[in-house]
């Protein structure tokens, strides 16, 4: 059964929606990709209009996968079987019709390592370009909330409007380091700081650490960005800010907390381990070349 590529949001949500909803840990990113685009508009992202796509074993079976692209991003994938993610990479490749006005060729594509990488040796195949490991990362979901093994000293709070111009400097301190673009990134920190979604953790009257909750859709919440700034590290904030928006994201009801690692810092992966996060899965990001 071949891939139902889209433009429209409306038709990805009434046809896919069930399916991220069933499995939101796997499809966390397009849940929340889609939530905010139906929030702020199609071109949230970049002036190119998204591209949307599902996938049945069968004509007019359950949907079996799912992927979005939000032009200058890469496609991101949900889950999908590996077949599915070859037959993907091949009709991005040979039909332009299924990438939007304006939009380059792919320069990479994320997701579950397994659908992710049979998507990249596909690509590879029908385009004659290399694929490479960008990031490696692990999607780890809570079990039970437990404190920091050394309870950091000081206390949390929700970030409010007097916060602003520290938030937007951590997030761009954090994107840089991090090696990411953040689309908006005033307007992330004002919706996210209107939202409660944004908790810091004081020590002596002082914001040393920030980590954000996202809105819980589909029961699921996913914990990101983390930040400590350099001179604040060391000394167990990321746990303790974390557990404070990991019990904040609980609180509002969600039954799945999520949150992605990169596998490169053992720290991170450490740290969230101890307060009560068990691995998912592994995900990786590709970047093709010539």
């Amino acid at each position: 059964m071949p891939w139902t590529i889209s433009s429209s949001l409306d038709d990805f949500r009434a046809r896919a929606g069930g399916f991220l909803a069933a499995h939101p840990a796997e499809n966390t990113v397009l849940l929340t990709i889609t939530d905010r685009l139906a929030a702020r508009g199609p071109h949230y992202y970049g002036d190119c209009v998204p591209v949307f796509g599902w996938w049945s074993a069968e004509p007019d079976g359950p949907v079996a996968g799912a992927f979005l692209r939000t032009p200058p991003f890469t496609p991101r994938l949900g889950l999908m079987p590996e077949s599915a993610a070859a037959e993907l990479a091949a009709e991005l490749a040979t039909e332009p019709a299924a990438r939007p006005a304006g939009s380059a060729t792919l320069t990479g594509v994320a997701g579950g390592a397994p659908a992710t990488l049979a998507f990249g040796a596909a690509w590879a195949e029908a385009t004659g370009t290399t694929s490479t490991v960008r990031t490696n990362e692990r999607l780890y979901r809570l079990g039970e909330l437990a404190d920091p093994p050394r309870p950091p000293s000081g206390r949390s709070r929700l970030a409010g409007a007097a916060d602003r111009e520290l938030l937007i400097r951590w997030f761009a301190e954090f994107a840089d380091e991090v090696d990411i673009r953040i689309p908006n990134l005033a307007t992330v920190v004002d919706d996210r700081t209107a939202a409660g979604q944004l908790h810091l953790w004081e020590d002596g009257g002082r914001p040393v650490a920030v980590a954000g909750a996202s809105a819980v859709i589909a029961g699921m919440s996913r914990i990101g960005p983390v930040y400590t700034p350099g001179d604040a590290r060391g000394r167990g904030y990321a746990s303790g800010v974390t557990a404070a928006a990991s019990a904040a994201a609980l609180a509002r009801g969600a039954a799945e907390v999520l949150l992605y690692t990169d596998l490169a810092n053992p720290t991170s992966n450490s740290i969230y381990q101890q307060i009560g996060y068990r691995p998912v899965e592994d995900c990786v990001e590709l970047a093709f070349g010539d």
